[in-house]
Order: structure tokens, then sequence, then C-alpha cells
């Protein structure tokens, strides 16, 4: 993809989310409800923590606002990821079961790309604020010394959170060409995700194996805050890696599994 086309996509995402915003706030009272419900639940994790500390208990080698400063990072990444691709997985679930798919492979532009453009979720900008927010706080408590390598590693590594989260939304879009009955790998991915909001430490070394190379879900909370924290974690980058390589596989998955597009039903 050329400089040109790049610039092009860019001013088409600005175009999509502005008329996205505007249809999301004809009904303001609804899209203010929708979208506090999603900030509420998202947070839930965050409350766990606190009455978990509260109680005397927590995890050995993390303090309450270390732990916070982790999951306030999932929650920023799960907000942006959100914003952008939280429709993709539903709108090609429900055109595929319907037979429209044929309504976006008509058009004279790249399926992906428009769906995408198509599909954005204004109503997850509360959880990317409410996320920027409690980051704000747990990094005011947690972070003693902030230092430019630092800051700089948490950009890297937040950014290759994203890409995980953008990768296992294009899988399960992706499996739903062969897979119709998918419904529930939502849930399961959203349970999978659960593992990056926590101290890796606490897992098996089988499990901190999984889910930092094979399914890089630690990226999308642990790794950015450990950065950020100034703590040295074994594997950082080589897993900042695999998360490209992770969305890269997303891509190609989704745009090999279109093929088998039949119809009705998939």
């Amino acid at each position: 993809m050329d400089a040109v086309a790049v610039r092009r996509y860019l001013a088409a995402y600005r175009v999509c989310l502005r008329i996205a915003v505007r249809q999301a706030t004809t009904y303001r009272a609804s899209f203010l409800l929708s979208s506090v419900i999603t900030l509420v639940g998202n947070l839930a994790f965050p409350l766990v923590t606190v009455l978990i500390y509260g109680s005397g208990a927590g995890f050995p080698g993390w303090t309450a606002d270390e732990v916070l400063l982790i999951q306030s990072v999932f929650t920023l990444s799960a907000g942006l990821s959100g914003l952008v691709l939280g429709g993709v997985v539903f709108v090609t679930m429900d055109r595929v079961r319907e037979g429209t798919l044929e309504i976006v492979l008509l058009k004279p532009v790249r399926p992906l790309p428009f769906i995408v453009l198509t599909t954005l979720q204004p109503e997850s900008a509360g959880v990317a604020l409410g996320g920027a927010v409690l980051l704000g706080w747990a990094a005011s408590r947690s972070v003693h010394a902030v230092s430019v390598t630092g800051v700089l590693s948490f950009v890297g590594l937040f950014l290759a959170g994203l890409c995980v989260m953008a990768g296992m939304s294009l899988v399960m879009a992706a499996t739903s060409f062969r897979w119709v009955g998918n419904s529930r790998l939502p849930e399961i991915a959203d349970s999978t995700r659960t593992f990056g909001r926590y101290p890796l430490a606490i897992f098996p070394r089988a499990v901190q194996s999984v889910v930092t190379f094979v399914v890089p879900v630690g990226m999308v909370g642990f790794f950015p805050a450990s950065a950020l924290l100034g703590r040295s974690v074994p594997g950082m980058w080589p897993a900042a890696a695999t998360c490209v390589a992770f969305l890269g596989f997303g891509v190609w998955l989704y745009h090999h599994q279109i093929r088998h597009y039949q119809g009705v039903g998939g």
C-alpha cells in the first residue's frame, strides 16, 4: 500500500468516524447510557482488585496501584480497539448468516477496510476515556521515576497490544466463513484476554509462555505497564514482534477465508 492509499484511508476513516459519532449521538441519552454501561463493565476488574487488596490479600510482588496500572492499560487498549474494530466480528457474522455480504463484495473497494470503516463503535470511546483517566491516576501513585526510555517502551508495547486485540478480532471474524455457529467465540476470546489484566508471574510457566508467544494477550496490559514501572520482563520485545505477526496472520486469514463465502449461512 503506497502513501497515497494510506492518506485516502485515513481521510475516509475521519469521515466515517464523524458520521458514526453523529449517528450515535442522535439519541444522546441512549448513547450516554450505553457508553456508561460499557465503561462500568470494563471497570469491574479494577474494582475486584481494590476489594482483594482491601481484604488484606494481593498478588505477590505487586502493590494494588501497580496492578491497577496493568488493568488501566488493558481498559484503554480495549476501548481503542473496540472503537475501531468492535463491530467487525459481529457484522461479519451477521452478514454471513443472512447472506448479505454480497453487498460488500460487489462494491469497488476492499471488503475488510470497508467493513472496518462502516462499523466503528463510538460507544467504546467512553471505555478508552475511563481507561486513560485510571491510567493517569494509577501511574501517579505507582510510577516513581519517569524516564524517556520507559515512556517510549510503554508506547511501543502498547501499540503491540493493540495489534493483538485487532488480530483476535480478525481471527474471530474470519472463522465465520467456515464455521457459522461461532457465536461463543467472543466469549472465549474475552476469557483469553483476561490473562493480560494480571501480573503474568502468578500463572504457571506454561500459561506464561502461551500468553506471551502464542496468543500474546500479556501485551495488552502486563508488558506495557511493566515497562512504565521500569520493570524488565524477559521476552518482552520478542513478544512484541509476535504481536505484529499475530495481526498479520489475522489480516491474511480474513482475506483467505472470505474467498470461501458462498451465500446464506456461509
